[in-house]
């Protein structure tokens, strides 16, 4: 079996619930285990002008660490149907979500299709997904850009938020 990352995400539809259930499914899939899951983060979006932050609500993260015997694509096809049951759209980049699940990375295979790209391009430039990362696997490091600890450092003030258990329900 090979270990893989799946952040998940949302700001939309009861956030928590969303990605919890999320948690859930990928327990679910044919041929794979859910390891260790991150507790919860609340982030602020990015992405947005300075203008329209305030009105779009914060994102709940995680991420979750998977054994499966599923190839990345079919896994990712995976991600992709479990966002599509939570009822996710694709208005636009960066748009409010219900779910968003990114395969974050599959051992250390290195990718680069139209379809998928591992590790994920942008993660290693994320503290919402860096953080969580780091809580269930601080030894990991992301190919070509080293390990997790050093890239969290720039993150460790940005606002991310880790939600008490009782935050969390």
């Amino acid at each position: 079996m090979k270990h893989a990352y799946v952040a998940l995400g949302s700001n939309l539809a009861d956030p928590i619930a969303q990605v919890r259930t999320a948690i859930a499914a990928l327990g679910t899939l044919p041929q794979t285990q859910v390891i260790k899951v991150s507790s919860l983060y609340r982030t602020a979006p990015i992405g947005y002008k300075e203008d329209e932050v305030a009105q779009v609500p914060d994102f709940i993260n995680a991420v979750a660490e998977l054994k499966t015997e599923l190839s990345p694509v079919e896994l990712l096809d995976a991600l992709f149907v479990i966002e599509n049951a939570a009822g996710r759209e694709r208005p636009y980049r960066y748009a409010p979500r219900i779910l968003d699940c990114d395969l974050l990375l599959y051992e250390d295979e290195v990718l680069n299709t139209d379809k998928l790209t591992l590790p994920h391009p942008r993660m290693h430039s994320r503290g919402f997904v860096l953080l969580p990362l780091f809580e269930i696997a601080p030894e990991l490091s992301i190919p070509n850009h080293g390990k997790i600890s050093a890239l969290l450092k720039p993150h460790l003030n940005a606002g991310i938020q880790k939600l008490k258990p009782e935050d969390a329900k």
